[in-house]
């Protein structure tokens, strides 16, 4: 079992707790979390180029002059590929599914490698709790201020929590997630993880038989 410090949110080591190995202690596979951020990148790239096809461009109903007897040569519509202002014949479409296709099994495994980097650097932070009274950017701030995280932080929540949520979004490099929604791309963007132990709880009953109990948000 991997071990690591529990703060309070003075910032003082109040005990320790013991993380599972096979979540938080998995040696890393740098080509296998390489193959997790491509697929789930490339599965939140939006399709933005598009051409039209001659069928989508407006005009050319009319045949441009009759098919014999003129010397030029045969055409049915303007509006062929091969006339200016015509359509396109083999652009880019909306339709392209730019997604890559990675199997459950390896996105848990990277998504346990990126969890098991941050213990093993010491970049994740447990708190015996995370509350605050009311919902308070500055308050947020000097809490954080206290505790031995890095400007760029994921605070991870055990669930919906509006006062944390809308206290922390306004900081930058400080992103709020729930614990059930982890994924390799979020916990790679920042260098701190931030978490209560209930925290840690969720992502136990999330993946406790290697099976994630509900979807999660990430798109990999």
């Amino acid at each position: 079992m991997v071990k690591v410090p529990i703060y309070n949110l003075e910032g003082k080591e109040v005990g320790v707790r013991a993380l599972p190995d096979r979540i938080f202690g998995v040696s890393v596979s740098p080509a296998l979390v390489e193959q997790a951020v491509v697929a789930q990148r490339a599965q939140g790239r939006a399709t933005v180029a598009h051409t039209k096809t001659r069928a989508q461009v407006r005009g050319g109903g009319k045949k441009p002059w009759r098919q014999k007897g003129t010397g030029r040569a045969r055409h049915g519509s303007i509006r062929s590929p091969i006339w200016k202002g015509g359509g396109v014949a083999h652009g880019p479409r909306p339709e392209r599914n730019y997604s890559l296709k990675l199997n459950q099994k390896a996105k848990q495994k990277a998504l346990f490698m990126v969890l098991s980097d941050k213990v093993a650097s010491k970049q994740l932070v447990l708190v015996d709790k995370l509350e605050l009274p009311s919902i308070k950017t500055k308050a947020f701030a000097q809490l954080l201020k206290k505790l031995p995280v890095a400007a760029s932080t994921l605070l991870v929540l055990p669930a919906k929590n509006q006062q944390l949520e809308k206290s922390s979004r306004n900081i930058p490099g400080v992103t709020p997630i729930q614990g059930h929604s982890l994924n390799v791309v979020d916990v790679l963007r920042h260098r701190s993880l931030l978490m209560p132990e209930q925290a840690v709880e969720v992502i136990e009953r999330t993946y406790r038989h290697g099976q994630p109990l509900e979807k999660s948000h990430g798109t990999a």
